[in-house]
């Protein structure tokens, strides 16, 4: 008898030791198998890109995408660093290296995506070509919005800028020859949509036009982006070689997302590497 309860006890013991483990595989292939990612991205055109670009091509690799929109450029960075963001889509590289040397993160960028690029609007010109002499331009009183004005003035023939001067940072110092004696006024750059009723020229970023419910399309003219001012994907630089990073990428790289882009985002730049693939 004595051997028999020990065969039985033996017995069931296996059966329960195997029972935790077979509970414990499959709630560890249950977790592997349900992919989730939390994407950060300011109200508006990049929130939409993200929703109409970006997640459902992820859902399509199996993740349960969760969108979280902001109103300010602050806290897209710190809810990053915080984990309670898997990535964000909001800056470009200059404001990112900027925001992580001066609070001290670890981020990294994963691609650069097409990007509301400033535009010169005017409500009394309907050409550059007919700006008049003495005319007033509303530029964005930030250093590096005011540099992106001064470039696409250069580019419009309106400006000639000192060819040393670091493209980056060039202001009205740089600015060796005003063709038409333009009158600079710096504002905020929220404030620069609000501007063209009340100036003859404005120079107002793409993300504060959209917000304003301008079309892109009305610009006299459009500026010829730099890479570094295009928005990008970014994460926490200890995920750069996670598997979602890769995910990530791959979708924003796909032909499925620039056709949303050419459709539903028309006027965006495109950065170089979609443009020349």
């Amino acid at each position: 008898m004595k051997k028999l309860f020990l065969s039985f006890f033996l017995l069931l013991m296996i059966g329960i030791l195997a029972a935790c483990s077979g509970s414990e595989n499959s709630s560890g292939d249950t977790k592997h198998e349900t992919k989730q990612i939390t994407i950060g991205a300011t109200s508006g055109p990049y929130s939409d890109m993200v929703n109409k670009a970006i997640k459902p091509l992820l859902e399509k690799k199996g993740y349960k995408v969760k969108v979280v929109e902001f109103s300010d450029y602050i806290q897209p960075n710190l809810a990053l660093a915080k984990g309670d963001l898997d990535a964000n889509l909001f800056q470009h590289k200059v404001y990112m290296e900027t925001f992580a040397k001066e609070h001290n993160l670890d981020l990294s960028e994963v691609i650069v995506v097409p990007t509301a690029p400033m535009g010169i609007y005017s409500k009394k010109f309907s050409s550059l070509k007919k700006v008049t002499e003495g005319a007033s331009i509303a530029i964005p009183n930030d250093p590096t919005n005011a540099a992106r004005a001064f470039l696409i003035l250069q580019d419009a023939g309106l400006i000639k800028l000192d060819p040393n001067a670091n493209p980056l940072t060039v202001s009205e110092k740089d600015v060796k020859e005003n063709v038409k004696n333009l009158k600079f006024k710096p504002l905020e750059a929220a404030q620069l949509p609000r501007a063209v009723d009340s100036v003859d020229l404005a120079a107002v970023p793409g993300n504060f036009a959209l917000a304003a419910k301008m079309n892109l399309l009305d610009a006299l003219q459009l500026e010829n982006m730099p890479d570094q001012y295009r928005n990008r994907v970014v994460v926490n630089t200890k995920d750069k070689d996670a598997q979602f990073v890769k995910d990530i990428k791959e979708a924003v790289e796909s032909k499925e997302f620039e056709k949303v882009i050419d459709e539903q985002f028309k006027g965006f730049g495109k950065p170089e590497w979609m443009k020349n693939r």
